[in-house]
């Protein structure tokens, strides 16, 4: 009985083999001949024995596989699989270290990646020219496939979280962005590049010694090495955009806190986190976060215009105009700063003003309060002219001013703004 069931094994494991090589055998006629749906159909049928194969047939298979798919550069391949198929054949080859059809396979993709890496690079120009989702879109798809012709060139899956971001399109930049934080990636490299003598375009090299060959047979001048830095930081940073887009916070805030363990030092990703507790109406941790970020970055005017803010909010009046002269400071001609101050001090009226009017008939007292009121007014003034000098185009503004100019009993100013006034109005 084991005599029988070895012959049959035997037996079997014989068929199998003259199954895969005659299945191999019409893939491969049908390629010379251009039938690439009956290749393909051939190698599925080969596809589920080839597990057991040896190594010529099994290299053999994953190269007429990948020739299948190219169809010879037909617009209607799917370049995805190519690149998937030839790779599979590059590592087997490499693994089995039997070079027979790796040279093909790796200048076949080389050449796709080119074109394709090209036409990427021309698409997203066409993109920042139309601000089109349709063009980034295109462009992004673009970088992503040659990616996946070349898993290792991941320069390229970052340039499509980029632009799958521009192009809106944020499930796919979101899924580009965690496969790059899957892998490692820095985006730190050594780019070898030269001028082309022909068209004086930069042409970037594999290696420092393919780059001089052509510098020393005088095919390109200008030899230079450039340093890359990371990109890792802004992996998290997209990333983080990419969820607040979806309206997703807490899950931007998680990236970001993640961000910012591995850059603590980052003013970007800090930035960015204080704007989502902003965006999630959270005031006193988007006014925390920007005064740590006043701490890393203590000449950036905009930070202590927004803390101002935050401080006028909550009532702080004082405190507020403190940051919004600290604003001024840096940047003198701080438009809203001016205003803010203006707005500060005016807001001070206020208490007067429900005085007032619990005052009304009682002259003397109404009149001591009005007089306090007019110097409050007096004091603002000059911040809201400041304010007008650097920005000449805000109604508001403008409507401020001239109601101060009214109330001051300054006419012939009054009259002056009612003009600029009418003109900002059409």
């Amino acid at each position: 009985m084991r005599k029988q069931l070895l012959i049959l094994s035997v037996l079997l494991i014989s068929m199998t083999v003259f199954g895969q090589k005659n299945e191999l055998k019409t893939a491969e006629k049908a390629i010379k001949a251009n039938n690439f749906s009956a290749a393909m159909q051939a190698i599925n049928q080969a596809e589920g024995m080839i597990a057991n194969a040896d190594q010529k047939t099994k290299a053999k298979f994953y190269y007429l596989k990948g020739k299948a798919l190219y169809q010879n550069g037909a617009n209607s391949a799917d370049l995805e699989k190519v690149g998937a198929a030839f790779n599979q054949l590059i590592d087997y080859e490499k693994e089995t270290n039997k070079l027979k059809y790796s040279n093909e396979a790796a200048k076949i993709i080389n050449d796709l990646i080119n074109k394709l890496a090209a036409s990427a690079s021309t698409d997203y120009n066409t993109a920042l020219s139309t601000k089109n989702s349709e063009d980034y879109e295109k462009a992004a798809k673009e970088f992503n496939t040659v990616f996946m012709l070349s898993p290792r060139d991941t320069s390229y899956l970052d340039n499509a979280g980029l632009v799958y971001f521009l192009a809106k399109d944020y499930d796919n930049s979101i899924k580009s962005y965690n496969k790059l934080l899957d892998l490692n990636y820095t985006g730190v490299a050594t780019v070898y590049a030269a001028t082309n003598k022909d068209d004086g375009k930069e042409i970037t090299y594999n290696d420092k010694k393919s780059r001089d060959l052509q510098v020393k047979l005088g095919l390109a001048e200008n030899p230079r090495t450039i340093q890359k830095e990371s990109r890792r930081e802004s992996v998290y940073k997209y990333l983080a955009q990419n969820y607040a887009a979806k309206g997703m916070n807490d899950k931007a805030l998680e990236i970001l806190t993640e961000g910012r363990k591995e850059f603590p030092k980052s003013y970007s990703l800090l930035i960015d986190e204080a704007n989502i507790y902003y965006s999630k109406g959270d005031e006193a941790k988007f006014k925390e976060k920007l005064e740590e970020a006043i701490e890393m970055n203590p000449t950036e005017p905009t930070l202590y215009y927004n803390v101002g803010v935050m401080n006028m909010n909550q009532g702080k009046t004082d405190e507020a105009i403190e940051n919004f002269k600290k604003a001024i400071e840096l940047k003198p001609d701080y438009a809203d700063a001016y205003n803010n101050i203006g707005a500060a001090i005016i807001d001070k009226t206020k208490p007067i003003i429900e005085e007032m009017n619990k005052s009304l008939s009682d002259f003397d007292k109404y009149d001591k309060l009005q007089a306090k009121q007019l110097a409050i007014y007096k004091e603002a003034l000059p911040y809201y002219e400041k304010a007008y000098e650097y920005n000449k185009t805000s109604i508001s503004t403008v409507q401020t001013l001239m109601g101060l100019y009214e109330n001051l009993d300054m006419t012939e100013k009054s009259k002056e703004l009612h003009a600029v006034y009418d003109k900002l109005k059409q």
